[in-house]
């Protein structure tokens, strides 16, 4: 390759990209705008970004230019013998011109992707000598990569990388703020139950109500911990999807089976209608079990008592619908929009129904991981309907 001679008009974009990325604090933005800026800047006709997770010394695909790659790429493991595992250990740039011809390519993604690879630059993202990730681009449009287009990525990846840090940061201490906001409520009343029980002529009805008061908080206070570090985990990358081929019949039966003890308590009655033949999916299915659990669970918590909730697979040329529907007390209308917001709770139910307001949020982040969609329809005093829907991509035929 030659030296690179890079024109004024290339620096002054680069310039504008950094301000661009260093004003982005919303992670999946940020992760969108850097390939398509690394696209851009070398014209290369296609990008992806790996995630290192420092903890599990893992390098994962997290996001692509391409949604329908995106869906396919998303919780890849990369192999360290690869070029992108090369260039996370050795915290080097590579620029392979012929990727057939290196023994480091990693051909599992070219055939999931059915997508020819020509050639790679694959450039470390570091941040205070942290790895970030590795940063790809692929096939030139136009003539072939050269020093030029190598600097460019450097110089973006070093940019990208700070700003990646800092929106974890910035998340991070949002949801921090937000959890300590949320915890301050239950030991609130724990802190009251203990002072009242302290008090003289409390009564053993009166000690046991406040006891199983206590217990009732202390229940919700590990609820919000075990959501908090599920969300701190998604949100920070570290949290892999592993999708493997899965029986969904088998999963919706499991999950029933898990939720119906409860819903028998209030007479509620769960139903589940599936299509004669129901193609095999392929999910992590633990995360996709967590999925289908708080959507059944929270149809059996938000219904009328002696109500009915409803499980209905269909599939059609475009993607399989998985829809959970209850007879409960519904969503109000201005509420609907936040409904997967963080700690956001319905008015309607704030107080009648304890919930840690993360559930939800941790259910769209698995399935969007899917490449798939939540969605919701809700009328007040009459139900609610979660939808799963994922791509047909997802569907093995």
């Amino acid at each position: 390759m030659t030296n690179p001679n890079l024109p004024l008009e290339r620096y002054q974009r680069l310039i504008e990209i950094s301000r661009d990325l260093a004003s982005t604090l919303n992670l999946d933005d940020l992760l969108q705008r850097i390939i398509i800026m690394a696209m851009e800047l070398v014209e290369a006709e296609a990008s992806s970004i790996l995630l290192y997770d420092e903890r599990k010394n893992q390098l994962t695909f997290s996001v692509a230019n391409d949604p329908r790659d995106q869906a396919v790429l998303a919780g890849i493991i990369v192999p360290p013998e690869s070029i992108a595992g090369w260039v996370a250990t050795n915290h080097e740039p590579v620029f392979v011109p012929d990727v057939h011809a290196d023994a480091r390519f990693f051909k599992e993604v070219e055939q999931a992707l059915q997508f020819s690879t020509r050639s790679i630059i694959a450039v470390p993202m570091m941040a205070r000598d942290r790895l970030i990730g590795v940063l790809e681009v692929l096939n030139k449009k136009r003539d072939v990569f050269n020093e030029a287009d190598l600097a460019l990525l450097q110089a973006l990846s070093a940019q990208a990388a700070v700003a990646i840090q800092n929106s974890r940061l910035f998340h991070q201490a949002d949801l921090i703020s937000e959890l300590v906001h949320e915890i301050r409520t239950p030991l609130s009343a724990i802190s009251t139950v203990a002072y009242l029980l302290q008090r003289p002529g409390m009564t053993d009805v009166q000690r046991l109500e406040m006891a199983g008061m206590i217990r009732q908080e202390t229940e919700r206070l590990n609820e919000l911990a075990s959501s908090f570090l599920d969300l701190a985990r998604l949100e920070s990358g570290r949290m892999a999807i592993h999708p493997v081929p899965i029986n969904l019949a088998g999963l919706i039966d499991e999950c029933c089976k898990v939720t119906r003890p409860k819903a028998e308590e209030n007479g509620i009655v769960i139903r589940v209608q599936l299509p004669h033949q129901i193609p095999t999916i392929e999910v992590d299915p633990e995360k996709f079990k967590q999925v289908l659990l708080n959507l059944l669970s929270n149809a059996v918590k938000y219904n009328q008592p002696n109500g009915k909730v409803t499980v209905t697979v269909v599939v059609n040329e475009e993607e399989l619908q998985i829809a959970v529907a209850d007879t409960g007390v519904g969503i109000p209308a201005e509420a609907l929009p936040h409904i997967g917001e963080k700690f956001f709770r319905a008015k309607n139910t704030e107080g009648s129904h304890p919930g840690t307001g993360l559930g939800l949020s941790i259910c769209k982040w698995i399935v969007e991981a899917h490449g798939g969609r939540l969605t919701i329809e809700s009328t007040v005093n009459v139900g609610t309907t979660f939808t799963v829907l994922l791509p047909v991509a997802k569907v093995e035929g």
